[in-house]
Parts: C-alpha cells; structure tokens; sequence
C-alpha cells in the first residue's frame, strides 16, 4: 500500500512539475523547428522508446481490438491535443497557454456527465462551469484585439479546441479496449499519434520550409526534453494514473502547470506576467475548485 502510495504520488509530481515546464521548452523548439513536425517526432521517438521498453519488460502483445482505441487516443491526445498547441504557441506566450489549458477538469466533468452518466453536477458544480468559462472568455477578451480576428485570438481558440479533445480521450480511455501494459499503451498511443501528426505536417508543407542546419541548440534541447520528460516521463506516468485514480483528479494537473509556466515564462523567457493573466488564473481556479470540491461532495453523501 505505501508503495503504491508513492508512485502515484511520483506520477502526479511528473504530470504537475513536468508537464508545467513543456510549455517553455515547447516555445523554444518551435523557434527554429515547424510545430507539428515538432510533435510529430516527439511523439513517434518517444513511442518507439516505450514500445521498445515494453517488450523487454512485460513481452504483451498488441491485440486486434486494441488498435481502433490506440489509433483514435492518438489522435484525439497527439494530432489535436498537443499538435493545436504546438501550433497555437507560435502566437500565444507559454504562460497564457498553459492557462488556457486550465478548464480541462471543467470539460471532463462535463463529458463524463454527459457520456458515462456516473458524474452528478450540482449547483455548485454548475456555478463553476460558468465562472470557468467566464475566465477564459476575460482572457481571450483582455489579451486580444477583439475588434479583429487575429492569430492569437485562434490560437486562443484552437488550444482550448485541444482541451476538449485531450478531456475526451482521458474520459475514452476508462472504457477504450487497451492493453493491459500502461507501457505498452502509452507508447502504442504516441506511435499512432505522431505518424498522424506528421502527415499532417506533411499535408500543410511544413518539410519544405525546414531546414536541419538552421535547428537551433535551443530548439534541439527543447525537442529533447519534451521527448524524454514530457512524452516518455510524464505521459507514462499520466496513462499508470488513468488505470489507478479518477480522471478528473488526474486532471487537476491543468491548474498546477500554469503556475510553473508562468514562473518560467517569466525567468527564462521575459513574458510579462500582466494584471489580466493573474485575474484569468485566479478565476479559473476557483471555478475548478467549485467543481471538484462538488464532485467531492456528492460522492462523500452517497458514502454516508
């Protein structure tokens, strides 16, 4: 039991820590590499690693009817969750991105009530949805020209597109057929992912505006880091976590990772930490609490 206590409290600690500081060394690997290239052979390195990893440790095998659930997790995490952000952050700082990415749990909550009809929203509950959705409709607002559609207004847009998608694949996997190996899953996940990921890249002619000799050490190491911590580390750890706790308490990562990337937005990278960034953060959190501690709530009643 205490064992067990310590890898989930390890696991968190990557998906919180981690995860917080990718989106800096996303910002620095965009810089010189196209974005959804970038995603691309993150992800299908980091798989690979996995995949190889598995078969030395567990030799479980890829069955017929885990290949739908790992294609379509792949591209609802990979081609949409990470590949919209990776794109959005070459017009939207890592700060205001990270916190973008904070409703998550709110959308989670949702889809779960929605499709799995075990998630019963109360009042409190409701008021969180909405101050939750105020918070990032005052970001976006406050941030952007709003008398004019521009790049970070879509970008804006498009990251929180790629929230619902990763909520809806972290609510899918309770349900998906997959393999048994958090291992062999993630990594067959990241596999899937990537190669879509690249074709898309492909698609939209990213390889012909990309040059080797021009990738700088900044956006190498960057890459390099989110392979290892970010892919390998940390999304191991958040797929072990899918097996062993709720989704929506793995999700409460999204409230943590904007403090860390707003810090190292600031230190390292000179974003400015505006009144308007520190009301949204602010906001959204309380709204994520307001749900969670609802959800809290209701399942210490039906205990009682």
């Amino acid at each position: 039991m205490e064992q067990h206590k310590f890898t989930t409290l390890l696991a968190f600690g990557a998906i919180y820590i981690i995860w917080g500081s990718t989106y800096l060394a996303t910002r620095y690997a965009i810089e010189t590499i196209p974005p959804l290239m970038m995603i691309g052979i993150r992800s299908l390195a980091a798989g690979i690693i996995l995949y190889i990893l598995s078969h030395f440790k567990n030799k479980e095998k890829i069955k017929r009817e885990n290949i739908l659930p790992l294609f379509i997790l792949g591209a609802m995490f990979f081609l949409i969750g990470h590949g919209l952000l990776a794109w959005s952050q070459q017009y939207v700082p890592s700060g205001m991105a990270a916190v973008l990415v904070t409703p998550e749990p709110l959308w989670i909550m949702g889809i779960e009530w929605f499709f799995l009809k075990d998630i019963r929203v109360k009042h409190r509950g409701i008021l969180g949805l909405f101050i939750g959705f105020i918070g990032v409709v005052y970001l976006i607002a406050a941030t952007t020209d709003i008398t004019t559609l521009n790049n970070n207004s879509v970008g804006s847009a498009l990251i929180i597109l790629g929230t619902f998608s990763w909520g809806g694949g972290a609510v899918y996997s309770r349900v998906a057929n997959l393999p048994k190996s958090p291992i062999l899953s993630s990594g067959m996940q990241l596999i899937f992912g990537g190669i879509l990921v690249l074709i898309f890249s492909l698609i939209i002619g990213e390889p012909s505006h990309f040059q080797l000799s021009l990738v700088s050490l900044k956006s190498f190491f960057g890459l390099l880091y989110l392979i290892i911590f970010g892919s390998i580390i940390a999304f191991g750890a958040y797929v072990w976590l899918l097996g062993h706790t709720s989704v929506t308490r793995i999700s409460t990562h999204t409230y943590v990772n904007p403090v860390i990337a707003v810090f190292l937005g600031w230190l390292f990278a000179n974003e400015q930490i505006s009144f308007e960034l520190f009301v949204a953060t602010v906001i959204i959190i309380i709204s994520v609490y307001l749900v969670l501690s609802d959800q809290y709530r209701d399942k210490k009643n039906k205990i009682s």
